[in-house]
């Protein structure tokens, strides 16, 4: 977790602006070290196509994932808030927070070269809120992206790295 701890401390530091803006917020977790994106900074209401205005805040975190953290894995998850999809066209909003996490994931692969073996990325919809959904302030709050900087639990020898057969399991 130190490497986290260095990592949480040096993005505090690069993205500061944003931070004290309410764009993005550091915490460390359970998890990992997530970061959260508010998800009107990155996209505009409904869409999935990365807003300019975000790749700055983007080339930061991956700057820090590529040189400081390159051996950690990311997950890239998408939220919602819980307003029906209506004009969009997105059939529901977890396919909607997908394609946003698929958006933030195919940036930083194509754009800024972290290696594609490294990330992942998931859809939770609405289902995962951190705010209530009955104020406007709660529903920007639920319409976010986190990036997680999963720690490394352990180590595996190179020759160790078997799985197991099927009939072992039962």
């Amino acid at each position: 977790m130190d490497e986290l701890s260095r990592t949480k401390a040096l993005l505090e530091d690069r993205l500061s602006k944003e931070i004290s803006d309410k764009q993005v917020k550091l915490q460390m977790m359970e998890r990992g070290l997530v970061i959260t994106v508010v998800g009107d900074l990155l996209f505009d209401s409904g869409k999935a196509k990365i807003r300019n205005e975000a790749y700055p805040l983007l080339d930061k975190v991956a700057k820090v994932l590529n040189e400081n953290v390159p051996d950690l894995n990311v997950g890239i998850e998408g939220h919602t808030d819980n307003v029906p999809i209506k004009r969009s066209g997105w059939k529901s909003n977890w396919e909607l927070s997908s394609a946003r996490s698929l958006s933030v994931l195919h940036y930083l692969v194509n754009e800024e070269k972290v290696a594609p073996e490294r990330l992942s990325a998931n859809g939770y919809g609405e289902y995962k809120p951190v705010s209530s959904n009955d104020s406007k302030d709660g529903r920007q709050l639920n319409r976010r992206v986190e990036i997680v900087i999963l720690p490394q639990l352990n180590k595996v020898k190179e020759g160790d790295r078997r799985e197991a057969p099927i009939e072992n399991l039962k």
